[in-house]
């Protein structure tokens, strides 16, 4: 028996009780190890950190919450929009701007007043987001090639639209070297 988990039309999870397969629509090509940064649920910095095999930073740009009130809940959404930065070391891996939801009191006090990062909310509530991948892209921006991606993440009591910019994609071919690279070197 198969059983189909559709993402959304840009991506397709099916998978019995022995098999996975995940298919993405991208219009341009990418790499294997793309695909798993695109279809990262709610785990992108701990895929990074595994990756690079160092640690990485989120830095908050900007975040606008709505008033609190007497506390998140259905009846009563809390709403903030936010810009981090994944990082690691001076380098800026991921630029993540996000519309956060919040309707538990719960997600609440980890978003608000213990500042947990996104993904961290969910990793703490032991809970596996529902996710869906609206769009996948990829240009050249200053020379360097960008890959782009929206999606949802939704569990109880919060749900998040979060569009990412991965700003080089020369990070997934060169890793180390990459990291390594500083421009202002160069003559």
């Amino acid at each position: 028996m198969s059983t189909s988990s559709k993402i959304n039309a840009l991506a397709r999870d099916t998978y019995t009780g022995a098999s996975t397969s995940i298919e993405i629509d991208c219009p341009q090509p990418i790499t294997g190890l793309e695909r798993i940064m695109l279809v990262a649920q709610g785990d992108l910095q701990r895929l990074l950190s595994a990756f690079l095999g160092r640690t990485i930073n989120i830095e908050c740009i900007y975040s606008e919450t709505s008033s609190r009130g007497t506390g998140a809940s259905p009846q009563n959404p809390i709403k903030q929009a936010r810009q981090v930065h994944l990082k690691c070391g001076a380098r800026v891996l991921c630029v993540a701007t996000s519309s956060v939801t919040v309707t538990s009191p719960e997600c609440e006090r980890l978003l608000l007043d213990e500042r947990f990062a996104l993904g961290q909310i969910f990793r703490h509530l032991r809970r596996y987001p529902d996710f869906a991948l609206l769009s996948v892209g990829a240009q050249t921006v200053d020379g360097k090639r960008e890959l782009r991606r929206t999606y949802t993440l939704h569990t109880e009591g919060i749900m998040c639209e979060i569009l990412e910019v991965f700003p080089d994609r020369d990070m997934f071919s060169s890793g180390e070297a990459w990291l390594a690279y500083d421009p202002a070197r160069e003559p």
